[in-house]
């Protein structure tokens, strides 16, 4: 499909991250995922009359938090709005969010554009490979609760545990121009939330959920009508939603019909959208200031102490990483992803003296074991000691790289103790020199073929009688050191 190549893709996101708070955003109500339907609610969050909200404090701190990374003005001065509608998994038929005054205003959030490209040059676009992306705004709000259709007898129920769990709602100026950019986007404020640890990111069970708006235009026209994509839980989505609405407005522009603002809702399996709802605007909502809750003031010294907290970022630790250790900046950029992994290197690399090994060894091996595995990026454990007594025995030439990755591998999965496991096998490497120059002398007396013809110029067979050495050793020998002693064997046996 091509039919949107001669317009402008003009896109802004909304992103609805729950933050990892124990409780509710009004109540004391769990905030876990999963669990027995309606078994985590109470009055407040269910919408009983007479029931009051109390904010949890933890919530706007969280907010502060992320509008500090985000480069985020502060309002000191923050309110709550009431936003009307009426629908099944709202049982107050109102939401408490912010319309007028949200807590964080005017942010930005660098992306790495790759080979994502762009079909709208000049927004903001500091280098080839880097885009600026502005954010309007970060408000706080609770979420609904979850609608679950039953297939087959056409009923729907609704599960309130998710009612009140409190939701940032990152809004960002219609600043992307393909899907690339919004993924990037989206992967980097997924990292800048981990790191900060408000939200668990994880979109499968819909803590982070993305909506698209989009539109087209010709080059040089105004801005085109726009429509919503709602609640994308996938990167995948995300991209074939984009792509899919890209191509659907343009064939109803080139002949000759209206794009209509609305809301639609993204089929994952059948990678297709459907339109939901019209577009509501803010006076749709009758939003008017939540009565039950007063006007926040955030004191200077609060604000202070948050920003204080934030520490390193994954962007600070990349450039520290490539300056400080001299890693590649790619391996750089794996480490970070996961602050789990950035602090793991840091111990590795700190505590072994090797911060190349330490690199190899998180973006080589563990990095396999982890995507072979069911472990998270995020939170997988591994006892830092003991791969630090690894690599600086491999680092030393204590053993080989095979045995070395063996280890790492059973130290990951079943955390044994390399060192008595090294001795109960016998898995250091001969480096005796005696005891190689043995095995080398036995290799040449077995195979004299083999070594007249590697001295008349047949330079291949050294591999072969290399392997001889190293088999003979049991696999144990030290490479550096048997291929000199064999050298050195093979000049003996030509020169006699």
């Amino acid at each position: 499909m091509s039919s949107h190549l001669s317009f402008e893709t003009v896109i802004g996101i909304e992103v609805h991250a729950e933050l990892n708070t124990a409780s509710k955003i009004f109540c004391a109500c769990s905030t876990a995922f999963g669990g027995e339907a309606n078994s985590k609610v109470c009055p407040v969050c269910s919408g009983q009359p007479g029931s009051l909200p109390v904010l949890n404090e933890a919530v706007v701190e969280y907010a502060v938090k992320l509008g500090y990374a985000l480069g985020c003005t502060i309002n000191t001065r923050t309110v709550f709005d009431r936003k009307n509608y009426f629908y099944p998994d709202l049982p107050k038929a109102y939401q408490i969010s912010q319309l007028y005054f949200p807590v964080c205003i005017n942010g930005k959030l660098r992306i790495d554009t790759g080979e994502a490209g762009s079909n709208a040059p000049g927004l903001n676009a500091p280098s080839p490979e880097e885009k600026i992306i502005g954010i309007r705004e970060i408000h706080i709000e609770e979420d609904a609760g979850k609608l679950i259709h039953a297939p087959g007898n056409g009923h729907t129920y609704i599960d309130y545990n998710r009612a009140g769990v409190p939701l940032l709602e990152i809004v960002t100026n219609p600043d992307f121009s393909n899907a690339g950019e919004v993924t990037a986007f989206v992967e980097r404020l997924r990292e800048t939330m981990l790191y900060l640890n408000i939200c668990d990111c994880k979109m499968q069970e819909g803590s982070l959920r993305v909506d698209i708006n989009l539109s087209l235009r010709r080059p040089g026209d105004e801005l085109g009508t726009r429509t919503e994509t709602k609640n994308l839980n996938s990167l995948k989505a995300i991209h074939r939603a984009i792509e899919y609405e890209k191509e659907r407005q343009a064939e109803i522009i080139l002949g000759g019909g209206r794009v209509m603002q609305e809301t639609r809702r993204w089929d994952d399996e059948k990678n297709i959208s459907h339109a939901m709802r019209s577009k509501e605007n803010a006076q749709d909502y009758r939003y008017f200031a939540e009565p039950d809750l007063q006007p926040l003031y955030l004191a200077p010294e609060w604000l202070n102490k948050i920003k204080s907290s934030i520490g390193e970022l994954a962007p600070e630790k990349r450039k520290r990483y490539v300056e400080q250790y001299g890693i590649p900046h790619g391996s750089a950029e794996i480490i970070c992803v996961s602050k789990n992994m950035a602090l793991l290197f840091e111990e590795l690399a700190e505590k072994s003296g090797e911060a190349h090994e330490a690199t190899n060894l998180l973006t080589g091996e563990l990095m396999r074991l982890i995507n072979n595995s069911d472990y998270d990026l995020d939170t997988f454990k591994v006892d830092a000691s003991k791969l630090v007594f690894l690599i600086k025995l491999v680092a030393g030439g204590k053993i080989n790289r095979g045995v070395y990755r063996e280890l790492v591998g059973l130290v990951f999965l079943s955390d044994i103790n390399p060192e008595e496991y090294i001795k109960e096998h016998a898995l250091l490497l001969v480096s005796d020199d005696d005891a190689i120059l043995d095995a080398v002398d036995n290799v040449l007396k077995k195979n004299p073929d083999a070594a007249r013809d590697y001295n008349s110029g047949k330079e291949k067979v050294f591999s072969f009688l290399m392997g001889e050495v190293m088999k003979s050793l049991g696999g144990k020998g030290d490479p550096a050191a048997a291929r000199k002693l064999l050298q050195k064997g093979l000049i003996d046996l030509k020169a006699k």
